[in-house]
C-alpha cells in the first residue's frame, strides 16, 4: 500500500465513524421526539391545562375528559398504537443495522447501498407520520366541530353545554419533523462520508 492508499484509507475510516456518530445522534433524536408530547388541548370546563395531549401512538385523555366524553370522538383504533410501537421498534432496528450493512440494491442500471436505502426510509416514513398525525388530528377536530390548531367553541354531546378549547402544537411535533429530516439528510448524504467502502 502506497502512502497516498494508506492516507485514503484513513480518512475513509474517519467518516465511517463520523457518519455512524451522526446517525446514532440521529437515533437517539427520533427516539426522544418520540416520547415528547406533539399537541395537546385545553377544556374551559376542566382545571388545569394539557386535557388531550397528542403523542405518535394516540391521544391521551385527562380522567375528565375520560369520564364525560365519547372516546371515539378522540381515541385511535384499538391496533393503531400496537402498530406504531412495532414501526418504531423496526426503525431503531434497520437504523442499527445500516451501520453494519455492505450490501447494494440493485434497481436496473444503477446500485443503491443496502444503508442507504435503510435510513432514507426512515427518514421519510416518519416524516410521513408527522405529517399523518397532523392530518388525523385536523379531521377528528373537524368531526366535533372544533379547530385542530387555535381557539374553537363546541358543544358537548352529553351535557348540551358550549366547551371553549385551545390547541397548539407543542415542541415535540416540531422535534419530530427535524429528526425525521435530519434522517433523511443523512441518508442522502452517506456515500460523502462513507464513500465506496460500504456501497
Amino acid at each position: 500500500m502506497t502512502q497516498i492508499d494508506a492516507v485514503g484509507a484513513t480518512r475513509g475510516g474517519a467518516g465511517v465513524w463520523i457518519f455512524r456518530v451522526l446517525l446514532i445522534a440521529g437515533a437517539a433524536f427520533m427516539v426522544y421526539s418520540w416520547f415528547a408530547p406533539w399537541w395537546s388541548a385545553k377544556l374551559s370546563v376542566i382545571p388545569g391545562d394539557n386535557h388531550l395531549v397528542l403523542r405518535p401512538w394516540g391521544i391521551d385523555a385527562a380522567g375528565p375528559v375520560r369520564a364525560n366524553a365519547d372516546a371515539s370522538l378522540y381515541s385511535m383504533p384499538w391496533f393503531f398504537a400496537p402498530f406504531m410501537w412495532t414501526y418504531l421498534v423496526v426503525c431503531m432496528l434497520a437504523l442499527a443495522a445500516s451501520l453494519f450493512i455492505n450490501r447494494a440494491l440493485s434497481l436496473g442500471r444503477f446500485k443503491l447501498p443496502l444503508a442507504t436505502v435503510l435510513i432514507l426510509l426512515v427518514g421519510l416514513t416518519y416524516l410521513l407520520a408527522v405529517g399523518l398525525a397532523y392530518g388525523i388530528g385536523d379531521l377528528k377536530a373537524s368531526w366535533v366541530g372544533t379547530n385542530f390548531i387555535g381557539k374553537s367553541t363546541f358543544t358537548d354531546p352529553q351535557s348540551k353545554a358550549k366547551v371553549r378549547m385551545v390547541s397548539d402544537l407543542l415542541p415535540g411535533y416540531w422535534l419530530a419533523l427535524y429528526a425525521g429530516a435530519a434522517l433523511s439528510v443523512l441518508g442522502v448524504l452517506r456515500r460523502l462520508f462513507v464513500g465506496k467502502l460500504k456501497a
